[in-house]
């Protein structure tokens, strides 16, 4: 008799096992349609700010009934536009009758690239102003595309890795960053700002006026950007 009870009590406990293991591979399948789900519609999506997922965590599960699911969460970095650069930001859109909307994206470009470079955001802004007046689509006789008008022939080499396209350098984002690492080394080379924007132009104008119409520009975006940070009168 006591045999008969403690079969079942083992065929109960191994009952209720294999209806928790099932419970938990139709748990598990379920998450993974749903993050897969929303991966597609996240990244699909254009929008800023959207979280992405991160399913690696979940490539273990089948391995063990009881573990955790975890779940990690990337955040895209926010770019918030300085109260400088929002002044010389209004400064331009009257200069220059550019709509704000698509000059932000290119000011906070301008202010994450001149972070990582070292590099003074309103003087990539002054620039971006001399050399295509804002102009993504901007391109010179001499071939210069984008907003900072870079060569493709001679830069082609410092497009970041893994981007696609025929015309990189017609991408506002791409543009700048070429543009700064072109930039720096014209300083580095030159061994000053004068001498690095000359290079930077392809002028062999010895009086600066290359230079001194960018950084004239400069001026202008800073004076700009004091006027918008004073208190009203």
């Amino acid at each position: 008799m006591s045999v008969s009870i403690t079969l079942k009590q083992t065929m109960a406990r191994s009952s209720d096992a294999a209806l928790n293991l099932i419970q938990h591979i139709l748990i598990i399948a379920a998450l993974l349609l749903v993050f897969a789900v929303i991966n597609v519609f996240v990244d699909g999506s254009p929008s800023v700010g959207i979280r992405k997922f991160d399913l690696s965590a979940l490539a273990d599960l089948s391995t063990s009934a009881d573990s955790p699911i975890e779940v990690s969460v990337v955040e895209p970095e926010v770019v918030v536009l300085s109260p400088r650069m929002q002044g010389a930001l209004d400064y331009v859109t009257r200069r220059y009758r550019v709509s704000p909307e698509s000059l932000v994206p290119v000011f906070e470009t301008a202010q994450l690239i001149g972070k990582e470079r070292r590099i003074d955001p309103l003087l990539i802004v002054a620039i971006i102003g001399i050399e295509s007046r804002f102009n993504p689509f901007a391109q010179s006789s001499m071939g210069a595309q984008g907003l900072m008008q870079v060569i493709p022939r001679f830069h082609m080499d410092k497009v970041p890795e893994g981007t696609t396209g025929d015309r990189p350098l017609l991408d506002p984002v791409i543009n700048i960053r070429v543009g700064v690492h072109v930039l720096q080394e014209a300083i580095r080379r030159s061994g000053g700002l004068v001498a690095g924007l000359q290079q930077y132009a392809g002028s062999s104008d010895t009086e600066g006026g290359y230079a001194s119409k960018v950084l004239a520009e400069k001026e202008r975006l800073e004076q700009a950007a004091r006027r918008a940070a004073a208190p009203p009168v």
